[in-house]
């Protein structure tokens, strides 16, 4: 086996025999965007040669590795799926593939910005109520006065849970926080609006079921923390904003302002991202005339796994990893060595840091400063300066990173962190799901069959 062969196989942390040339980028599950930032390092490390962008998108194959440790440059690959043949026409995990059109949320993941509906996440956070974002989200334009005042009324008059979806999450005390959310939320849509014949909810039927549901969200997951806690529900003051109403209910007792302005700006920057792998569940479940408590639901449960939302959860154990901001980079040494990422770094989108991060870190700064508590900020700050080589090939802080660490610092559990990630992006789902009725295509993608043909069915005794 030739040296870069075993460059691969060591930095992958794979055996030799598994590095041939169709094995590509996210084939596996150890080349991953961590595994291959980390093969970059590793061949820039090895051959004196700085790899930029549109070489690390190159490098996408064994094949193209071994074209360039022989000194020859490969050609830049579009997608991944770039073998020979009719393989080239397979894009795993749909990267790189636009299936269709939005004014909803635009990414420039080179220049690190995230807009909705063409108004910067940063003027949003910091000047923005999160009502006047999920206006914006769902009616698609910011509200006048008099359009915020209704549309705040209709969410405290949706905040009400039915009793049997109360009940339901009283029951469900015992079990995880996701759990109980998906269950109850999928729950709702036996108490709502019945749909008209066919089971069609029309645009309208849609966008009041979306409302309600960024209203009721927040309220589950309030209660069923309530129940788990040993206590009834809080409700909150009628004229309560969104965010203070949730922690309101969430916490049992009155927020202080720094809490409330932080949850504010999270349901904010929480609130969409284009085409993430939740939102575009929710675009399948709707374009297949589901309703939209099913699309939301659908969404719920697509979040909750470990490579999307579900990270969330298990970044808030980094600070205990770490102990220490003085073991940031012996930590960050030993997951490299063993080729297992850093929680909170990295994402399939942006090529610098997450624009996300900046608002998040402002709010966990001040939260860390009022609580006198400044440790669990020092040792995240550490890592993220350990990374920093990382960074230069797109593994930059992401929006999770600095979220957790607040939640700890309002007393919460480390598993809200997702359900608290949800409530937010609830509006999001909501206005994907809207702009996927309003045009809908049945989204039905190809699968590329590779498996035997023409087999026969074993004669009888055999």
């Amino acid at each position: 086996m030739s040296n870069v062969d075993q460059l691969i196989a060591r930095t992958l942390g794979i055996t030799e025999d598994r590095v041939t040339d169709e094995l590509e980028y996210q084939a596996i599950r150890e080349w991953d965007s961590f595994g291959h930032v980390s093969l970059m390092l590793a061949l820039e490390e090895a051959y004196g040669v700085a790899v930029d962008d549109d070489l690390t998108l190159a490098l996408r194959s064994v094949a193209a590795v071994r074209e360039f440790a022989g000194g020859h440059t490969p050609e830049p690959a579009t997608g991944p799926g770039h073998g020979a043949g009719e393989r080239r026409t397979v894009h795993r995990g749909l990267e790189g593939v636009s299936f269709d059109r939005t004014t909803i949320t635009r990414i420039d993941g080179a220049a690190g910005t995230l807009e909705y509906r063409g108004y910067s996440i940063h003027d949003l956070a910091e000047r923005a109520s999160f009502e006047e974002v999920a206006y914006l989200l769902v009616h698609g334009e910011l509200p006048d006065p008099a359009a915020l005042e209704i549309f705040e009324k209709e969410l405290r008059a949706a905040r009400a849970l039915p009793a049997p979806v109360l009940d339901l999450a009283r029951s469900l005390a015992h079990a995880h926080p996701m759990e109980a959310l998906r269950t109850c939320v999928s729950a709702l849509g036996a108490f709502g609006p019945r749909q008209p014949h066919g089971g069609d909810e029309s645009d309208e039927q849609a966008r009041e079921a979306g409302i309600a549901l960024i209203a009721r969200i927040p309220m589950i997951v309030a209660a069923h923390h309530a129940f788990r806690s040993g206590r009834e529900p809080l409700l909150p003051a009628e004229e309560t904003s969104h965010a203070e109403a949730f922690l309101t209910a969430l916490l049992g007792e009155r927020p202080t302002p720094a809490a409330v302005r932080f949850i504010n700006k999270g349901f904010i920057v929480h609130a969409d991202h284009s085409s993430n792998a939740s939102a575009f569940t929710a675009r399948v479940a709707i374009g297949c005339r589901a309703g939209m408590t099913a699309a939301v639901t659908a969404a719920v449960a697509a979040f909750g796994g470990s490579l999307h939302g579900g990270a969330a959860e298990r970044v808030v154990g980094l600070i205990d990893e770490v102990g220490s901001p003085g073991r940031a980079e012996a930590h960050v040494a030993e997951l490299q060595s063993r080729g297992e990422p850093v929680m909170g770094f990295g994402h399939r989108v942006y090529r610098t840091q997450d624009p996300r991060v900046r608002q998040l870190r402002a709010t966990v700064v001040e939260l860390s400063e009022e609580r006198g508590d400044t440790r669990g900020l020092d040792i995240l700050d550490a890592v993220a300066a350990a990374m920093g080589p990382y960074s230069r090939h797109g593994v930059a802080p992401n929006v999770d990173l600095y979220a957790g660490l607040a939640y700890r610092l309002l007393g919460l559990p480390d598993d809200l962190a997702v359900p608290l990630f949800v409530v937010g992006r609830t509006a999001g789902w909501v206005a994907q799901a809207l702009e996927q009725q309003s045009n809908n295509v049945l989204i039905r993608p190809l699968l590329d069959y590779v498996g035997p043909r023409g087999r026969t069915y074993p004669e009888a005794g055999r």
